[in-house]
Formats: structure tokens, sequence, C-alpha cells
């Protein structure tokens, strides 16, 4: 039955951040209010900040807020333990967006928002007594007409393109049937036929073979600029350079001038740390997401070799967190890898490695971790993750350990994380490149109650 062959698979996804030293007008650059995604937090924008940063746009303008609980409700209408419906996700926003406007002065913000998070931007321009606040609404890879389109099938979820939430949201605004509401100017950025969440095949939501009523042209609104991205995947529809230049370009009027993320000095980085929720209906179904932060959570912070994944001595950073979950600041320097060390009673002890950071940033969230029931039998635990994108053997250069990434399909960007299991003892180096972008870190003993965990920046 299609019923039970639909399986929903969602991927996503403060104030922040880091800045330059002009100081032009509200209208040169307008206060920008960053909206992440089902599962995801701040940190996903790390990047695209940067780019904004690096074409001069003020650090106390670029914010990236972080819904507590991320990933949205099964059935919107129903209370769900650690989960938001649609009106929580806009009255979060509404709130934050005041936040800004008050501490920025400005008179209307430009939101931009990846994939749940233009749910909430359209509600709350259409419900929430947004239009007037807003001047530009950006929504990168949005299912604005559903995950799927099916008639009977799970339509009280914010997801179903035929459920009340988007049918409303869908609903004609004016004579010429604009799914947009005025006078906020829309952009809509989407994938050519690369967005697993815009397909007319249900292959990646576990049905295979069957129609989800969605085409490629989902995302796209009546009354919208509509921009097609070519071969980007749902992520990259916000976070690639070439999202971020469509961006630029919209919403200034001009080309951005530069084209790569520019280094400065000093590079002072700061975040928070977060853990997960057990699902409190079944404990042993797993984990979820959240973006709460973990007191008492310690961190210590290494510079390590970028060959070999070692460390270069004691910790240069460290710290127990407090309320706020905030483990900085820290001062890193330029082309150094790092390797953070989270741990915090009832986790694994989680070793993240990360790629030299080019600039500042207050939203590099780290995120203790539990191993999966069925790695706990490995000796080690390796996972390679790339938040701001997926992994596709077509497009991209990538190893894992010197080999093809475990996990990936051979065509399709429908996953953005691979994970290697070792049966050794040894510790030894382990290390991955994607696009040119390298990490190496080291393999640490599962039966200790380490992870191993590489997340690339780009």
């Amino acid at each position: 039955m299609l019923h039970r062959r639909l399986l929903l698979v969602l991927a996503a996804t403060g104030l922040v951040l880091a800045g330059c030293a002009t100081t032009p007008t509200a209208e040169q650059h307008p206060p920008i209010v960053f909206v992440h995604g089902n599962g995801d937090s701040a940190s996903i924008w790390q990047s695209t900040v940067w780019r904004f940063e690096s074409n001069g746009w003020p650090r106390e303008r670029l914010h990236a807020i972080d819904l507590p609980y991320p990933l949205a409700r099964d059935d919107d209408g129903k209370a769900q333990p650690g989960r938001t419906s649609t009106a929580e996700h806009m009255a979060y926003l509404k709130a934050e967006v005041e936040k800004v406007l008050q501490a920025t002065g400005a008179r209307q913000v430009v939101l931009m928002g990846n994939s749940r998070g233009g749910n909430a931007i359209r509600n709350y321009i259409q419900n929430g007594d947004g239009a007037a606040r807003v001047s530009h609404a950006i929504l990168g890879g949005t299912p604005n007409h559903g995950v799927w389109a099916i008639k009977g099938f799970r339509e009280a979820n914010e997801f179903s393109g035929t459920g009340p939430f988007l049918t409303r949201l869908n609903a004609p605004k004016n004579a010429a049937g604009d799914e947009v509401s005025g006078p906020v100017k829309w952009l809509t950025l989407r994938s050519d036929n690369n967005d697993k969440f815009a397909q007319p095949d249900g292959v990646w939501i576990g049905a295979k073979g069957t129609p989800t009523n969605v085409t490629f042209e989902g995302p796209a609104l009546k009354g919208a600029t509509n921009t097609v991205l070519p071969r980007v995947d749902h992520r990259e529809t916000s976070f690639s350079p070439a999202a971020f230049e469509a961006t630029y370009r919209f919403i200034t009027g001009k080309s951005a001038q530069a084209r790569t993320i520019q280094p400065e000095t000093p590079v002072v980085l700061n975040g928070k740390i977060t853990g997960l929720g057990l699902r409190p209906t079944d404990p042993a179904s797993g984990n979820y997401s959240n973006n709460l932060p973990l007191p008492g959570a310690q961190l210590a912070v290494y510079a390590t070799d970028a060959a070999t994944g070692a460390r270069l001595g004691n910790a240069v950073h460290s710290r127990t967190v407090g309320a706020d979950g905030l483990w900085g600041p820290f001062t890193a320097q330029p082309g150094m890898q790092y390797e953070f060390v989270v741990s915090a009673p009832g986790y694994a002890t989680t070793h993240i490695y990360r790629s030299p950071f080019p600039r500042s940033s207050n939203i590099i969230h780290l995120r203790a971790d539990r191993p999966a029931e069925a790695d706990k039998s490995a000796k080690s635990s390796t996972t390679l993750t790339r938040p701001r994108g997926y992994f596709d053997a077509t497009r991209d250069k990538m190893s894992f350990d010197g080999k093809a990434l475990p996990g990936v399909p051979p065509a399709g960007a429908g996953v953005s994380s691979s994970k290697i299991n070792l049966s050794q003892d040894d510790s030894r180096p382990i290390a991955a490149e994607f696009n040119g972008e390298k990490i190496t870190g080291r393999t640490w003993p599962m039966a200790d109650g380490h992870l191993v965990v590489l997340e690339l920046t780009y």
C-alpha cells in the first residue's frame, strides 16, 4: 500500500556573527535574518555569512536564528515532544525579527530561509503581520508545493502539498493568481533536477517508483522571481556560492565584488554546545536533534597536524559551558586545523575535526553525540558529514579513507554523511577530501566511549 511505502526522510536542518569595518546605511546593507531548515541550526549559515561579510556587510546586520526544536511535527495540529508546529515556528521567527529591528534601528529586514525555514518566512509574512517588516524574502529549496502531494496521505503534515498548511499559503493572492504576498520582493532558488525533496519519483522518500505528484519546479512560486541553479542539491540552493551570488544580486541589484570568502585576522570563534533528545514515546527508536544548550558539557580544543591529525601539544582552549552553552571565545591561528573534543554525561566523547577557519564566527555550534546501536560493536566509528550540502558521486570529487564514500549512491544528491566503522584497535589517521577541502582526523576507540566526526565547511 502507498501509505505504508511512503516514509518521510527529512534532511535538513542566537543573534550572531562576524563583520567588517565599514558602517554603511541601512538602505545599503539592510539587516538579514537567516532561517535554517528542518533539524538544522544557525551554524549552517556560517559560510553564507562569511560571503556577505567579504562583500562589506557589517557583522551586526547578519543574524542567524536557532529554533530550539527544529524538527516539524508529524501532524502539525498535534503536540509532539521535541518538535514544533508551523504556528510555533512562525511565532519564534516573528519574535526574532522584532529583536533584530530593535537592535539595528532598521525599519525592515531581509529574510533568507532554507527548506523548512521558507515555510516559516511565508507564514510570517502572510499570517503574522510580517509584510510591513520584510523588504525581501529569499527561499532556497523550500518545498512550496510539498515534498509529496497525495490526497489522503499524511495531509496533516506541513510538507504535504495537498494539506491545509500549504494549501492556504499557496491560495491565489490576486486576480493574476500570485502565490506570494506583496509588497515584499520574493526570490526562490531551486535546482534543475537534483533536489531530493523536489522529485516526481519517491526515490528519496523511501518509495522508489511511486509518483509524488511534485515536480522539479515545486519550490517555484507564481509572482516570485524564480531562479534555477543547475545541479545544486537541496541545501546548496541556499549555501552554495551560486546561491549567494543570486541572493546578493537580488537584494542589492548588482553582482558581488568578492566571489570567494576573504580571510581576516584575528579569527575569533564561538558558538554553543548542544545535545540530543531521546524520543520520549520510544527511547529505543533513537535521538532527535534540538538546539538547546548543554550546560556542564566540557570542551577541549587542540591544534592538529594537517597530514596526520595528531595533536600539536596540549589543549589550546578548554571550557566547561554554562547555562547558555557558549564554549568561546577562542582565537584560532590562520591556516590551522583543529580538533574539538566534546564530552558530557550520557554522551560519547565526540572528536570533531575541522579544516582551517578563514574568518571569525559566533555560530560554530558543536553537538555532543551518541553511538548508534548498530555501531557499538565496531572498534572505532568515524562519520564524514557535509552540513551545507549533499554528496553526489557524479558531480563531486571526493574520498573517505582513500576510497569511495560508503552509503553514497552512484548518482543523485540525497546523502549528506558517510560512516566508516573499523575492526582494528590501533589509532591511526583517517582523512577525507571533498572538492578540494581536506580534513584529517584520527580514529578513537569505541570501547572507551569515543566517536569521531570529520565536518566539512563547504
